[in-house]
């Protein structure tokens, strides 16, 4: 415009804007504000004053107008994933001083502390983890570190370097022997002699081995683990040597009796006797070994008899009657005698359990004399059998036949023997059947040899009588297909009666002399010559020392009752028995039928070589016997048939003991 003048620019924004005074202060009083614009731009207040409440419309402000509305709070960016706290909205132009919203904090961060703990707890586990599985991997595998038994260390060695070092270190501590004293007299029992025997493998399965356990490790590294060594005896073996001993100390009381010499009668009178006792004496060696060896003392017990002088006495009156006169047996019209002289022979006075002597007549054995008057020999039985001849089983039938009542005899002479009375006692014949008949034998199939075997020994020992005796009665014995032969269930018991004699035999590793003693040797020939015709062997002990006599690994043991020989006939053919001997021989051969062309018997070589020990004894009845070393070998039979092996037996093995060197001085 051409009259206008300059245009001065205001200072103060406000200056064109005319406002309102406060009737206490004369300075404007700004009623509000643009947005965003703070009321600190004007400096500090002197004093708040209260401002009145501004509506959409005031007639107090300059403008006569609404002023425009407030804008609202700025609002901080979220943090976190958290929104702010929401705020009041402030109302524009209201009285009072406007505030300034809170600004948003974020939450503050954890300390430190609480982030280097959880690393701290895991390197910890870390760590023990680590100081467990490094030693229990260097150990797993062999024996726990600081094992000992009996102060010998196997810790860290393998279970076969901790076997070795034990039997190497331990086994010779373990050999101490035994000393037994019975009644004074004293015995020295050796470790092999009881069957001690250093169990390894029980004992180091007593060790902790394979992953160790945490605490295992620790007492690994830190401490000791003390084991036992496992001891074993063999029971039998033991059983043996006792009863080896028991035959050396026993002093067997026996019963009073009456006997003949010639016509006249002796007398054995009641004795007491005192026995080892053998279940005992079995325990306290065997706790002996077990502690290491030392000193035992065994007990003898009594053993009384039952019959009494007073009635040993009445029998003699009895025996002197006995033989005063014959006896005579008539059968129809027949007459037979009985002389005093056969009546002594066959006639003894025994006890009979309850403290008296009762007679007892062999009238089986007067028989066979004295019976052929009273019947002809015709009219005998006879058993069926087999005879060689020219090399060939030639049948010998069957007959049944009559005879005397043996049974009924002997009752009768004996009343007559112990009550007196008339010595005529008439006899009656019946019909005696055969003990075998020729049905029984006849298709047997025993028709060729199928196996013989020999055994020597020394002209005219004392046992030379038993092997003998032995062989007689066995001579023609026919084992029926499906039958167990048992010598014991042929022969019985060896008696003095029976032929036999007392002989020394080898019993549980000690000379004994028992009646029967030596059959072993007879026993011997009679196992091989089974092993050879290829029968089942159901029993059979083999010696304790080995004998070059006979075969390593195949000779056989005989004692009464328990140590008996039993072979089984798994054939369909009936075995004939024969025996023959000599002065220096016996011969077993076994007949029948033929199942295999041949049978071998495979050894293996002699290990474990235990050498002799001698020794000098000046025991009364000492017997100098040479030294053998013990060693062990197996056997086993094979069977050919059609040129090839056709099957073979279980290897069986036999154990020699060292037989000491025994010096008499």
């Amino acid at each position: 415009m051409p009259n206008a003048g300059p245009i001065e620019s205001p200072t103060d924004p406000f200056a064109s804007v005319p406002l309102p005074t406060s009737g206490v202060s004369r300075k404007p009083r700004i009623e509000g504000l643009p947005p965003g614009v703070s009321r600190d731009i004007f400096g500090p207040q002197d004093r708040q004053e209260p401002r009145p409440a501004q509506g959409p419309s005031n007639p107090g402000g300059q403008s006569g107008g609404a002023l425009p509305p407030v804008a609202p709070p700025a609002q901080p960016w979220p943090v976190n994933g958290k929104e702010p706290p929401p705020q009041p909205r402030p109302v524009f132009g209201a009285a009072g001083p406007v505030e300034r919203p809170p600004a948003y904090e974020p939450e503050p961060e954890p300390p430190r502390r609480r982030r280097i703990l959880p690393g701290l707890l895991v390197l910890v586990v870390v760590l023990v983890a680590l100081a467990y599985v490094v030693p229990a991997v260097l150990m797993s595998g062999s024996v726990l570190r600081g094992t000992h038994v009996s102060g010998v260390d196997i810790g860290g060695l393998t279970v076969t370097q901790a076997a070795d070092k034990l039997r190497n270190e331990l086994g010779p501590r373990l050999s101490e022997p035994v000393v037994v004293d019975i009644g004074g007299k004293k015995e020295t029992i050796q470790p092999d002699e009881a069957g001690l025997d250093l169990d390894v493998v029980a004992t180091i399965g007593q060790a902790p081995s394979g992953f160790p356990s945490p605490e295992e490790v620790w007492r690994g590294l830190t401490g000791r683990t003390e084991l036992e060594p496992k001891i074993s005896l063999d029971s039998s073996q033991l059983a043996r040597t006792v009863e080896g001993i028991a035959e050396s100390v026993d002093k067997k009381g026996h019963e009073g009796r009456v006997y003949f010499a010639g016509l006249v009668p002796k007398v054995r009178q009641p004795q007491d006797g005192v026995l080892l006792d053998r279940d005992d004496a079995i325990r306290r060696i065997g706790d002996a070994f077990l502690r290491g060896g030392g000193g035992v003392s065994l007990t003898l017990r009594p053993s009384k008899a039952a019959t009494t002088p007073e009635a040993v006495e009445a029998a003699l009156n009895k025996a002197r009657k006995a033989v005063s006169a014959p006896v005579v047996l008539t059968l129809d019209g027949k007459q037979a005698q009985i002389p005093p002289a056969m009546i002594a022979a066959n006639l003894t006075y025994n006890s009979d359990g309850s403290g008296e002597l009762a007679p007892d007549f062999d009238a089986k054995a007067v028989l066979a004399t004295v019976e052929r008057t009273l019947v002809d020999a015709a009219q005998q039985p006879r058993d069926a059998t087999y005879d060689i001849v020219n090399g060939q089983p030639v049948l010998v039938p069957s007959r049944t036949g009559r005879g005397v009542n043996d049974k009924l005899l002997a009752r009768d002479a004996e009343k007559v023997f112990d009550q007196g009375g008339d010595r005529t006692i008439p006899v009656r014949l019946g019909a005696v059947a055969p003990a075998v008949t020729t049905d029984e034998v006849r298709d047997l199939g025993i028709k060729e040899s199928l196996s013989s075997f020999n055994t020597t020994f020394d002209c005219c020992e004392p046992r030379v009588k038993n092997i003998q005796r032995m062989a007689q009665e066995l001579d023609g014995h026919i084992v029926k297909p499906g039958e167990t032969f048992s010598i014991y269930d042929v022969v019985g018991e060896p008696t003095v009666g029976d032929g036999y004699v007392e002989a020394g035999q080898f019993v549980g590793g000690r000379m004994a002399n028992i009646v029967g003693g030596g059959a072993s040797q007879f026993a011997t020939a009679m196992y091989n010559a089974a092993y050879f015709g290829g029968f089942e062997l159901v029993e059979r002990t083999a010696m304790d020392y080995f004998d070059s006599q006979y075969p390593a690994g195949r000779d056989a043991a005989l004692v009464y009752p328990d140590t008996d020989l039993k072979w089984h006939n798994d054939s369909e053919y009936g075995v004939l028995i024969k025996t023959a001997f000599t002065n220096t021989s016996v011969t077993v051969t076994l007949w029948s039928t033929k199942r295999y062309d041949e049978i071998e018997a495979v050894e293996s070589d002699r290990r474990d070589i235990v050498p002799f020990r001698s020794q000098t004894s000046s025991a009364p009845g000492c017997v100098a016997t040479a030294g053998q070393q013990g060693f062990t070998i197996d056997v086993t039979r094979v069977f050919h048939q059609d040129g090839k092996a056709l099957k073979k037996d279980k290897k069986v093995t036999t154990e020699y003991r060292a037989r000491p060197q025994i010096t008499c001085g």
